[in-house]
């Protein structure tokens, strides 16, 4: 059994989706390792506030046709002030053979180990769907997110991601990204309590050999509500070998 290690740089503030979180595909592919990075930064609503950056590195690696894993560490800043936040680890199960299906579908289970021992665990969990028809491609996952075992426990909240892109060429690709937090399972928020943004992005992908490839997407997101971020710039970039 192989793991990702990873050095990851996240804002986990008020905001339940932080300026280098991603869209998750359900996808795996048996044995691929990849080195990933990701960066962000994000203007809290209150302009008094300073903005929330973040970014990371890692390797990850695909051990069967079916499950993917990730170990990584998080680290945490705005203005001047850094600080290691959490340990985590991702596994990935793709549960529906590529294509065989209306959607491909795959299913997540994030757990974390904030530095404050207050937060007990983390745990980030949900289905992944991912459907191509011609140049389209779209994603739509849904998650639930919670701290356990803590002093700090405020209970499991329910989200969505959405991405949806059109593939001029393996290089360029244009689409649109969005990130949604509904509120908590059992007392949902009203919509401008929500947390969402939404915003164009770019993807591509360039071969650099038989089994190498560097892969990125970069978007602008605008928070729609009252309770978003007034806007996120975020990136991740892999090379894929």
């Amino acid at each position: 059994m192989f793991f990702l290690l990873t050095t990851t740089f996240t804002y986990a503030g008020e905001y339940l989706s932080g300026p280098a979180d991603y869209i998750y595909s359900p996808r795996v592919e048996e044995g691929e390792r990849e080195i990933d990075t990701k960066f962000g930064t994000q203007k809290p609503r209150s302009g008094e506030d300073s903005r929330q950056s973040g970014a990371s590195i890692g390797l990850g690696y695909g051990v069967t046709s079916w499950w993917f894993t990730e170990i990584y560490g998080k680290n945490t800043w705005d203005g001047n002030n850094s600080q290691f936040d959490a340990v985590e680890w991702e596994n990935k199960f793709q549960l529906t053979e590529t294509g065989k299906y209306f959607v491909d579908v795959g299913f997540l289970i994030e757990l974390e180990r904030p530095q404050n021992r207050n937060e007990g665990y983390e745990a980030k969990y949900g289905f992944l769907l991912q459907k191509d028809w011609n140049k389209w491609q779209a994603n739509l996952n849904l998650l639930m997110q919670g701290h356990y075992t803590g002093t700090e426990n405020q209970g499991t909240y329910f989200g969505y991601q959405g991405q949806v892109k059109y593939r001029l060429q393996p290089e360029l690709q244009l689409g649109a990204q969005l990130f949604s937090w509904l509120g908590q399972l059992n007392n949902w928020n009203t919509n401008q309590q929500q947390q969402t943004s939404v915003g164009p992005a770019i993807f591509g992908k360039t071969k650099l050999g038989r089994k190498e490839a560097l892969v990125y997407n970069v978007a602008y997101l605008w928070g729609t509500t009252t309770a978003s971020p007034k806007n996120t710039i975020r990136m991740q970039v892999e090379y894929e070998f």
